[in-house]
């Protein structure tokens, strides 16, 4: 499973380790990911996404249903990709 947030599309950024004498090194900076199980209402059902903080925080404001759907119309999730359980 990629490391991208399923409601904002966040993923891991490129950028540079900078050593005490200048050096630069290539590093990736990740997304704060993690899994979470949620009851959606509108189908009965639960399911789990894979969400950054950010994204957990806007479910938060928005409510489950408006953020998948802008999840969704924004192209960072497809309803397939979302997995139901039980």
């Amino acid at each position: 499973m990629s490391k991208i947030c399923q409601i904002t599309g966040k993923k891991a950024m490129v950028g540079n380790n900078v050593s005490h004498s200048k050096r630069r090194t290539k590093r990736t900076f990740d997304v704060n990911l993690f899994n979470k199980k949620f009851y959606y209402v509108e189908k009965g059902c639960w399911i789990e996404l894979r969400l950054s903080a950010a994204g957990l925080r806007i479910i938060n404001r928005k409510g489950l249903d408006a953020a998948l759907k802008d999840a969704v119309a924004n192209g960072y999730c497809d309803w397939n990709e979302i997995a139901v359980i039980g």
